[in-house]
């Protein structure tokens, strides 16, 4: 069976005159095509949609039941212009992000919530992964973008484009109630090098974890690695708990959690880069739209 949407509207418009002159003048077309239209429809449901009279058409009950079917298909057969229209300009579809943790005190809210106030069609599928995650998810295709700590090895390099997002210093997260801690303002490394050093796993995201150790040896101190955690709130709690002290990004600060104090550090310290990853070769509409968005802010 082979219905045409000229077919149903022509139908919908018969039905909704109750005429087929008045049909006819509403399609700007004549009188006997309708009705041959019409016809054919019936004779292709094999039903008839109208009982005709001299003076009258009315719907047969199968011609009721087509009619708001008849309307619905219509509808949406005008609005895929549209749809299609705002695909291709990223206006809507689907935009899947990976983030590691510290973008989530940071970048990260700021960034969703400008890009849903200018594409609040498009759908966002969030994921939360550390770095060496996101970049096997985008060499294998199964995220857009990620947002990660750089570097990005060296075959990672040649598939993948890299942008910078935000530049951040390190503070020092520590137990409150430590002697150090007592004065106020910036705090040395040296003066909290008894405590054991909680961070990120060197395989989980190598460039965060030697710019943590190299703070340190800059110093002139060994650090005593005690705990390593993958996620930013495990190594913040594992602080409050009194397990030892940890270097963070100073957007973690917002991470407020009782038993932990934040200061910055008289020491110098590299800034810590957070970026947008994603494929070189993929073309979707939505991520280059957001590509955009983030390029202006």
């Amino acid at each position: 069976m082979n219905i045409e949407l000229r077919q149903l509207r022509y139908f919908v418009a018969v039905a909704e005159e109750r005429h087929f002159g008045r049909a006819a003048l509403r399609l700007h077309m004549t009188q006997p095509p309708l009705s041959q239209a019409i016809q054919a429809l019936e004779a292709n449901l094999g039903t008839p949609l109208f009982a005709r009279t001299k003076r009258s058409v009315a719907l047969t009950p199968a011609g009721l039941a087509l009619l708001p079917e008849a309307q619905r298909l219509l509808q949406q057969a005008g609005a895929l212009p549209d749809l299609v229209r705002r695909a291709a300009s990223g206006e809507s579809g689907l935009l899947t992000l990976s983030f590691v943790s510290t973008a989530d005190y940071s970048i990260l809210p700021p960034l969703l919530r400008a890009f849903r106030e200018t594409y609040p069609s498009v759908q966002i599928d969030l994921q939360e992964a550390t770095s060496d995650l996101q970049l096997a998810q985008l060499m294998a295709g199964r995220i857009d973008a990620g947002l990660l700590i750089p570097p990005l090895p060296d075959k990672e390099k040649l598939a993948l484009d890299y942008l910078p997002v935000l530049s951040e210093p390190l503070v020092l997260a520590a137990p409150t109630g430590l002697k150090a801690l007592r004065n106020k303002g910036p705090i040395a490394l040296s003066s909290v090098a008894d405590m054991p050093l909680i961070i990120f796993p060197r395989r989980i995201s190598p460039g965060f974890h030697d710019t943590i150790l190299g703070c340190f040896r800059a110093a002139g101190l060994t650090p005593d690695i005690g705990q390593e955690a993958i996620q930013m709130q495990t190594i913040v709690g594992l602080v409050s708990a009194g397990m030892g002290i940890a270097l963070v990004p100073q957007s973690v600060s917002n991470l407020q959690r009782p038993g932990v104090d934040y200061r910055e550090l008289q020491d110098t310290t590299p800034l810590v880069e957070t970026g947008l990853a994603w494929r070189r070769d993929n073309v979707s509409p939505v991520l280059q739209a957001f590509l955009e968005l983030l390029r202006k802010k």
